[in-house]
Protein backbone atom coordinates (compact mmCIF):
# COMPACT_ATOMS: atom_id res chain seq x y z
CA UNK A 1 0.00 0.00 0.00
CA UNK A 2 2.89 2.36 0.71
CA UNK A 3 4.11 1.82 -2.84
CA UNK A 4 0.68 2.55 -4.37
CA UNK A 5 0.23 5.70 -2.28
CA UNK A 6 3.16 7.32 -4.10
CA UNK A 7 1.19 7.51 -7.35
CA UNK A 8 -1.90 9.15 -8.83
CA UNK A 9 -3.10 6.98 -11.72
CA UNK A 10 -5.55 7.87 -14.47
CA UNK A 11 -7.45 4.56 -14.30
CA UNK A 12 -7.69 1.94 -11.59
CA UNK A 13 -9.05 -1.42 -12.74
CA UNK A 14 -10.31 -3.54 -9.86
CA UNK A 15 -12.17 -6.79 -9.39
CA UNK A 16 -14.55 -7.69 -6.60
CA UNK A 17 -16.03 -10.81 -4.96
CA UNK A 18 -19.52 -9.43 -4.52
CA UNK A 19 -21.82 -6.44 -4.96
CA UNK A 20 -24.70 -6.34 -2.51
CA UNK A 21 -28.14 -4.86 -3.16
CA UNK A 22 -27.28 -1.77 -1.09
CA UNK A 23 -24.44 -0.96 -3.52
CA UNK A 24 -21.62 -2.04 -1.24
CA UNK A 25 -18.60 -3.60 -2.92
CA UNK A 26 -17.31 -6.57 -0.94
CA UNK A 27 -14.45 -9.05 -0.87
CA UNK A 28 -13.21 -11.89 1.32
CA UNK A 29 -9.55 -11.08 1.92
CA UNK A 30 -8.86 -8.11 4.21
CA UNK A 31 -5.39 -7.59 2.68
CA UNK A 32 -6.80 -7.41 -0.85
CA UNK A 33 -9.46 -4.99 0.37
CA UNK A 34 -6.83 -2.63 1.78
CA UNK A 35 -4.98 -2.67 -1.56
CA UNK A 36 -8.20 -2.02 -3.51
CA UNK A 37 -9.15 0.85 -1.20
CA UNK A 38 -5.72 2.42 -1.65
CA UNK A 39 -5.90 2.08 -5.43
CA UNK A 40 -9.39 3.63 -5.49
CA UNK A 41 -8.26 6.60 -3.43
CA UNK A 42 -5.31 7.27 -5.76
CA UNK A 43 -7.12 7.06 -9.11
CA UNK A 44 -8.81 9.67 -11.25
CA UNK A 45 -11.24 7.02 -12.56
CA UNK A 46 -12.17 3.61 -11.18
CA UNK A 47 -13.20 0.77 -13.48
CA UNK A 48 -14.78 -2.34 -11.99
CA UNK A 49 -14.79 -5.70 -13.78
CA UNK A 50 -17.43 -8.05 -12.37
CA UNK A 51 -19.25 -10.91 -14.08
CA UNK A 52 -22.95 -11.54 -13.49
CA UNK A 53 -22.31 -13.94 -10.59
CA UNK A 54 -21.01 -11.08 -8.43
CA UNK A 55 -24.40 -9.35 -8.14
CA UNK A 56 -26.15 -10.15 -4.84
CA UNK A 57 -23.16 -12.23 -3.76
CA UNK A 58 -22.32 -11.61 -0.11
CA UNK A 59 -18.76 -11.23 1.14
CA UNK A 60 -17.50 -10.25 4.57
CA UNK A 61 -15.26 -7.21 4.04
CA UNK A 62 -16.45 -3.92 2.55
CA UNK A 63 -14.19 -2.39 -0.09
CA UNK A 64 -16.38 0.64 -0.75
CA UNK A 65 -19.52 1.75 -2.50
CA UNK A 66 -20.76 1.60 -6.07
CA UNK A 67 -20.73 5.41 -5.98
CA UNK A 68 -16.91 5.26 -6.05
CA UNK A 69 -16.96 3.52 -9.44
CA UNK A 70 -16.94 5.33 -12.79
CA UNK A 71 -17.36 2.35 -15.15
CA UNK A 72 -18.69 -1.17 -14.59
CA UNK A 73 -17.79 -3.90 -17.08
CA UNK A 74 -19.87 -7.06 -16.88
CA UNK A 75 -21.16 -9.91 -19.04
CA UNK A 76 -24.94 -9.57 -18.52
CA UNK A 77 -27.51 -6.96 -17.60
CA UNK A 78 -27.49 -6.50 -13.82
CA UNK A 79 -30.62 -7.61 -11.94
CA UNK A 80 -32.80 -5.21 -9.97
CA UNK A 81 -32.00 -2.98 -8.09
CA UNK A 82 -28.52 -2.59 -9.63
CA UNK A 83 -29.55 -0.72 -12.77
CA UNK A 84 -31.14 1.95 -10.59
CA UNK A 85 -28.14 2.09 -8.23
CA UNK A 86 -25.75 2.50 -11.17
CA UNK A 87 -27.89 5.25 -12.71
CA UNK A 88 -28.12 7.13 -9.40
CA UNK A 89 -24.34 6.91 -8.93
CA UNK A 90 -23.76 7.92 -12.57
CA UNK A 91 -21.77 4.76 -13.24
CA UNK A 92 -21.37 3.93 -16.91
CA UNK A 93 -22.42 0.33 -17.56
CA UNK A 94 -20.63 -1.72 -20.25
CA UNK A 95 -22.01 -5.15 -21.10
CA UNK A 96 -19.71 -7.44 -23.06
CA UNK A 97 -21.17 -9.35 -25.98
Amino acid sequence: MDFIQQFKVDIALIGISGIEADGSLRDYDYREVKVSQTIISHAREVWLAADHSKFNRPAMVEVGSISQIDHLFTDAKPPAPFSELLAEAQVQLHIAD
